[in-house]
């Protein structure tokens, strides 16, 4: 079966029956139908362009042609998650010893950031088996293999491993950062700074427990997302693609707020 029958398929099965015309039953074929969109704009953009990011802080990260999940053009773009790239940057002129990157994926910061960090040892971790081989993939693809560890479920004791080292938390866990991001039980994030997407979208003042959490012992900085991206070199076709399927390569699938928290531990926390 195509993407073209199975998106078909789909479509007619969720407006069929009663209560078809629902706002609900809408909302979701339109969703469905422009993720199906943006797979034909990734397929346009893997033809003309490759698997080269772009640009942002992980320009030439040599990606894949699919994610394990979610969006993937605005990652082969170099917008993906853009109002975050300043604090990108800063982490990467950092050039923290080691960064624990949570919830790695396919590895899309793992290894871009272990380009930009040759000094710097990342540790990945993900409970998808399947993400496990993909990131291990991308970072033997771009030569980082070396400084690229990947591993399994990340647990909050496994924090006290890194007690006292100057580390980065990168931590994306689809929720799972409330219980993975205490404190109480893992004394040791005090010391550490951290950047986690916080998924309010899916548990309503997870954003004020966290920064409630990790208040005393460090600078929080609440880095919103309003869905706009810019684009500032794109390449003259892209620019001839029509107007709706621009902003679908830019559109990062998210279902609702899930704003970051940069959180820098303060030397006397």
């Amino acid at each position: 079966m195509t993407l073209h029958d199975e998106v078909r398929r789909r479509l007619l099965d969720g407006l069929a029956g009663e209560g078809a015309a629902d706002a609900r039953r809408l909302d979701e074929a339109l969703r469905l139908l422009a993720k199906w969109r943006s797979a034909l704009v990734q397929n346009t953009i893997l033809r003309r362009h490759g698997t080269v990011v772009m640009e942002g802080p992980l320009q030439g990260l040599d990606y894949l042609s699919r994610s394990a999940e979610g969006c993937h053009v605005a990652k082969l773009l170099g917008c993906y998650e853009q109002p975050l790239h300043p604090f990108i940057e800063s982490a990467i002129r950092a050039a923290y010893p080691v960064v624990l990157n949570i919830g790695c994926a396919e590895g899309y910061y793992a290894v871009g950031m272990a380009r930009r960090m040759p000094a710097t040892r990342v540790e990945a971790f993900d409970a998808d088996a399947q993400a496990q081989r993909a990131c291990a993939a991308l970072a033997a693809r771009n030569g980082v293999a070396d400084r690229v560890q990947v591993g399994a479920r990340f647990r909050p004791e496994d924090f006290a491993r890194y007690a006292g080292r100057k580390a980065l938390v990168l931590c994306d866990t689809e929720g799972a950062e409330k219980d993975l991001l205490d404190p109480e039980r893992a004394p040791a994030l005090t010391g550490m700074d951290i950047i986690v997407e916080s998924h309010d979208c899916l548990i309503r003042g997870l954003s004020r427990l966290l920064v409630e959490r990790f208040r005393a012992s460090h600078d929080v900085t609440v880095v919103p997302d309003d869905g706009l991206r810019r684009l500032r070199n794109a390449p003259a076709w892209f620019h001839r693609l029509a107007h709706l399927d621009q902003l679908l390569a830019t559109w990062e699938w998210r279902v609702g707020p899930t704003p970051w928290l940069v959180m820098k531990a303060r030397q006397d926390g």
